[in-house]
């Protein structure tokens, strides 16, 4: 497997302050009759972006920061605004994958946190969207178009079979100017890119220019089908861009559109980070990796084999150096997929195939009750606590009965859904940062497991 580690990693949206034009760019007139001469020069590319550029959109997310008097500045003052917020608009592009029912796929990262959202067609109409589903994991979101019509669509690819050096194209809204279109190659496949917020796996590295505004526009071979989404580029460098593969892209818009969300996969155990002393003693050439130091009964670890003392430290080729990587490189799987995993186990390498499971509610809330030792239902503020078990991190930090945790590691927990989440995300770590929301007063702590 090719595989890369950056981390000046930019995802290309582009970021405006408001006031904004409408649009950076005016929508372009229908393309006219070719000419004989015109005709005589048409490409493969030509005829791709032809058939492909009324289906690529341009997305204008907006963007309210609520500011409380204190965060005001003088300028606020001297211009009379003394209650404005601060408002900024984002730029990306998208693709729309099904006509008959509104659809745009599009990058997460384009639409998170936005208050409204506009969508812009090659033919000029404008409508506004909602967010059908988001998966920041994996950098893939769903639009649908208000009020929407006869809209064209995107022909989807197949990016299981690429090949290296195949030509490429992609169009986009870079810095504004509306259905650019860049062409390239294939540089290579396969890639893994570290980003703050996690590892993206399985991605297309491609030298077509992409820029700040080319996020979530389509990457498409030379028959104009669907390949890949355009998601970042390396900022070191030029002509290195990544893309996420459309069959990886289907299968999360699938399970976006069918339950609403995308599923977390697990391995049903649980490990730790490894120090310098356990390395010493596991004989390990460098302290990495994660230690497992339980196996669940049947499920996808015990069934491969693996059992406690184990190192973990490959997952489908990309190295686990702690326990957030180990979680984030499985975040960025399904469930139900297969993956490989190297292990150390007795001072040497070994290698094992298993099929993840499905890391469910039920399991979630069970294991956050025996880690955590609290159990939560949905409240009005937040995810209220219904059970706090005696002698567990829950009780040892004074949670009661009837409190509020509106967030967790700093992610907002207005449900029991949203704090099962988070149990998903942090479920390994040894001090999590709650927020408590109890007798009307919010309090940040951290509970340590």
């Amino acid at each position: 497997m090719s595989r890369i580690t950056v981390r000046s990693l930019v995802f290309v949206c582009l970021l405006c302050l408001v006031p904004v034009t409408e649009g950076c760019a005016a929508a372009p007139a229908a393309a006219p009759t070719l000419t004989a001469r015109q005709q005589a020069r048409v490409t493969p590319a030509v005829r791709a972006v032809s058939a492909v550029a009324p289906a690529v959109v341009n997305i204008t997310s907006t963007l309210v920061e609520r500011r409380s008097p204190a965060e005001l500045t003088p300028f606020d003052f001297f211009f009379n605004m003394p209650g404005r917020d601060l408002r900024s608009q984002s730029i990306g592009s998208g693709i729309i994958i099904d006509g008959s029912r509104s659809l745009v796929l599009t990058n997460a990262h384009v639409v998170n946190g936005a208050s409204a959202i506009s969508v812009r067609l090659l033919d000029g109409r404008t409508f506004d969207a909602d967010v059908v589903g988001a998966e920041p994991d994996f950098d893939i979101a769903v639009l649908r178009l208000k009020g929407a019509k006869n809209l064209p669509s995107v022909a989807m690819g197949d990016s299981t079979d690429l090949m290296p050096g195949e030509s490429v194209i992609a169009i986009g809204n870079p810095f504004g100017f509306s259905h650019t279109v860049t062409t390239g190659v294939i540089s290579a496949l396969d890639r893994t890119i570290e980003a703050e917020d996690g590892v993206f796996t399985d991605l297309i590295q491609t030298d077509a220019a992409i820029n700040p505004g080319n996020s979530g526009g389509p990457l498409l071979n030379i028959l104009g089908e669907l390949i890949g989404v355009n998601t970042a580029i390396y900022d070191k460098a030029q002509g290195i861009g990544f893309a996420i593969p459309i069959s990886k892209a289907r299968r999360v818009v699938d399970e976006i559109l069918d339950q609403g969300h995308v599923s977390t996969p697990w391995l049903a155990l649980i490990g730790q980070n490894v120090d310098p002393r356990t390395a010493r003693y596991l004989r390990l050439p460098e302290a990495e990796g994660l230690l497992v130091t339980e196996v669940f009964d049947n499920g996808p670890a015990d069934k491969a084999g693996i059992r406690p003392g184990d190192v973990i430290m490959e997952i489908s080729g990309n190295a686990v150096t702690d326990r957030d990587k180990y979680l984030s490189l499985l975040r960025n799987h399904q469930p139900h997929a297969p993956v490989t995993l190297k292990l150390w186990r007795n001072g040497s390498e070994k290698t094992v195939t298993l099929t993840m499971t499905d890391f469910d509610d039920g399991t979630a809330a069970s294991l956050a009750l025996r880690r955590w030792g609290m159990a939560v239902k949905d409240g009005r503020n937040g995810a209220v606590v219904t059970e706090v078990r005696p002698n567990s991190p829950a009780a040892r930090l004074g949670l009661e009965r009837g409190d509020a945790v509106t967030a967790v590691s700093g992610r907002a927990t207005g449900s029991r859904k949203a704090f099962l989440d988070a149990f998903r995300r942090d479920f390994l770590k040894r001090q999590i940062l709650l927020q408590v929301l109890r007798g009307g007063r919010l309090y940040q702590v951290r509970m340590g497991i």
